[in-house]
């Protein structure tokens, strides 16, 4: 049966029986023995790489706010400022017919401007309108806290200019890199086709395209290394960045984009800029147009018509992650205007769907876990009194964020038109590139999200020093209020556990209780903290993701070493907070079995093969089965819960134990 609207959000329990297989062995596998139902029962739908709760969750919210975008469409009702926006550009996106028509158009006059370019000098002013419209091109150029003085928001310029998901696509040798450039190839040669060049020319240019963009891919930072936050730490003037790349004029780029004056920005790798360099100085013009060319139609090929859409889906949704199925046009819109009116859509949200007492029962649970980690800091018996008053402040001085932000965005200034679908796109992007780029120079806004209100995710930020959890992701089955404590604290318990020692794990322990790039440890403790978190990601290297592949335990080491943290600081909150009551059993579970097999019901999935290789490059988490396993075989409570013996799979017989 077809998706429909809901008019309000479907309940499905934080700990539910039927999601389990009884049939398994705790011992050896929870997160079989919790989820084994719930992977039988949802199977992947067709236009979806993979299917977890959080990702049924996140598609039973859009259907929410798709029922609250087709009412906001309608012209003739009664609608609040925010209503009107977010339903206009609803109601633009979902005239496919209009869509349709337009074909290419959209992309005509960047076609033309780049066929036109007669030097390098020219080159710069496409990439400053494609930034103008909040299309990175070439490189990234934002508006970031600064490292040495969070208070203040600088220039940052990073690398980018790839149009695959990563840089070792295009620098690994092995069969399935091999043959995805070659897939690639094919994809950029069709696009530039569909675009209008002759297909023979677009074949020559796809291959420039591939050569100069595996430039640019050897001379950037991998994943890994991104995770250090020294490694993109290069604090310089206007003139050190000139200095680093003297063919390329920064300070006319920086006028044509309109950012503000600045005495001073951070440069995340100066290899890359090098490289950009030595390529404005070598590569011809053909190869610049090319790129350019490129670029300009894989920004907005999702936008365009049907041909550039499914071509756009075809390689990097259906080869690149094995989605059969393109989602539906309400998806995409509903999407779109998530993401480019967030926080008009967000309000709406919040105010049918996120009550008063959810948001105060969540700042309930984090103060308790808040303190479990203010207990464990003191009593560790590893940490020096001089790192942990250094741990102690950066705890007391942490901000918390639930739910929503407490003052919404004004989105006034965007004109948005229920004709327009495109120039929608182009003015809510531009509006937000523009707010970005005013911040240089300015002090931090502390209050702002990064995130909307319906996300279903949460996130610490180490520059902040703040924990945020939005609306969506504190709802039921990850938080349930009509059920008892245990699957609670095991699930969003867990969650908040996570974010919390995300301020302690390998990246966000460099950071100190102000949010700068700060080393507040003792030489004996940083040593000690990294040979303990040595443990974990010698455990997670050994687990493997799909045939030889095992999961790359030096990028997903910072989210393992918080999902251990996490769930050890929730369940000894949990503790803490039924401490004297009498607590019983239900559906055959002890309280303390309820708190671990809500645990793992969080990350119940279902994957696709094509979509684990993806991940295995790309993702900082590590799959979702050794999420839990690899958790709880470190935790003895779990191991008494179950009365689980040595010897047995889920007992380590030396436990990894950071925090």
């Amino acid at each position: 049966m077809a998706a429909q609207p809901l008019t309000q959000l479907p309940y499905t329990p934080s700990l539910e029986p039927a999601f389990m297989d009884r049939s398994v062995d705790p011992c050896t596998d929870l997160y079989t023995y919790a989820c084994g139902g719930w992977m039988r029962q949802n199977p992947i739908p067709a236009d979806q790489a993979h299917w977890d709760v959080y990702g049924k969750l996140a598609d039973e919210n859009n259907q929410f706010l798709w029922g609250i975008l087709q009412e906001a469409a309608n012209p003739s009702a009664q609608r609040s400022p925010e209503q009107q926006k977010i339903g206009d550009f609803f109601a633009a996106c979902m005239d496919e017919v209009a869509v349709q028509k337009r074909a290419a158009m959209p992309l005509h006059e960047d076609l033309q401007r780049i066929a036109a370019l007669s030097s390098r000098a020219e080159i710069i002013e496409v990439i400053a309108s494609s930034h103008r419209r909040g299309e990175p091109m070439l490189f990234e150029f934002d508006a970031e806290q600064d490292p040495d003085d969070s208070r203040q928001v600088i220039a940052w310029v990073g690398a980018s200019g790839l149009g695959m998901p990563d840089r070792d696509y295009y620098v690994k040798n092995d069969t399935h890199s091999v043959t995805t450039r070659a897939r690639y190839l094919d994809h950029v040669t069709t696009m530039l086709t569909l675009a209008g060049q002759p297909k023979a020319e677009a074949a020559r240019d796809a291959k420039r395209i591939l050569r100069f963009e595996t430039r640019l891919a050897h001379s950037s930072l991998t994943r890994v290394e991104h995770r250090d936050p020294h490694r993109t730490h290069h604090k310089m003037a206007l003139r050190g960045l000139q200095r680093l790349s003297p063919a390329l004029s920064w300070e006319a780029f920086f006028r044509a984009v309109g950012a503000p004056s600045h005495a001073v920005l951070n440069v995340t790798e100066p290899a890359f800029v090098r490289a950009l360099d030595a390529a404005l100085r070598s590569e011809t013009l053909a190869t610049w147009r090319a790129y350019l060319r490129w670029h300009v139609i894989d920004a907005r090929a999702a936008y365009l018509s049907e041909d550039f859409v499914q071509a756009d889906f075809s390689f990097h949704a259906h080869y690149l992650h094995g989605v059969p199925e393109l989602a539906p046009r309400w998806k995409r819109c509903t999407r779109w205007v998530d993401y480019n009116l967030g926080e008009a859509l967000g309000k709406v949200f919040v105010d049918k769907a996120f009550d008063a007492e959810t948001r105060q029962k969540t700042v309930d649970m984090l103060q308790r876990i808040e303190t479990a980690m203010r207990g464990r800091i003191e009593k560790l018996d590893w940490m020096s009194p001089a790192t942990k008053r250094g741990a102690l402040a950066k705890l007391a001085t942490l901000r918390n964020k639930i739910g929503y932000p407490d003052k919404w965005r004004d989105y006034s200034a965007v004109e948005i038109r229920p004709d327009d679908f495109f120039g929608n796109l182009e003015r809510a992007e531009g509006f937000e590139a523009r707010r970005q780029l005013a911040k240089i120079g300015k002090p931090v806004d502390r209050e702002e999200w990064d995130c909307t209100a319906p996300t279903v995710n949460a996130y610490y930020s180490g520059s902040m020093n703040d924990m945020n959890f939005p609306a969506g992701v504190l709802m039921p089955p990850l938080f349930d209020a009509r059920l008892d404590d245990a699957p609670n604290y095991g699930n969003t318990g867990s969650t908040i556990g996570h974010e919390l020692t995300h301020a302690f794990d390998d990246e966000g322990r460099q950071f100190d209780a102000k949010g700068n790039l700060e080393d507040w440890w003792t030489s004996h403790d940083a040593a000690e903290f990294k040979r303990r978190a040595a443990c974990i990601k010698d455990q997670y290297a050994q687990y493997v993701v799909i045939d030889e592949l095992k999961v790359n335990s030096s990028l997903t080491l910072g989210e393992d070493i918080a999902d251990l943290g996490g769930t050890i600081l929730a369940w000894q909150a949990w503790k803490a907070a039924t401490a004297g009551q009498t607590l019983e059993a239900r559906d055959d579970l002890t309280p303390e079995q309820r708190f671990f097999v809500g645990c793992a019901q969080w990350a119940c999935e279902n994957q696709r093969d094509a979509d684990k290789r993806a991940s295995a490059v790309t993702n900082p988490h590590s799959p979702a089965r050794y999420r839990v396993n690899g958790v709880v075989a470190n935790m003895p409570d779990y191991a008494a819960a179950f009365s689980c013996k040595t010897g047995q799979p889920l007992v380590r017989p030396r436990p990894c134990r950071v925090w």
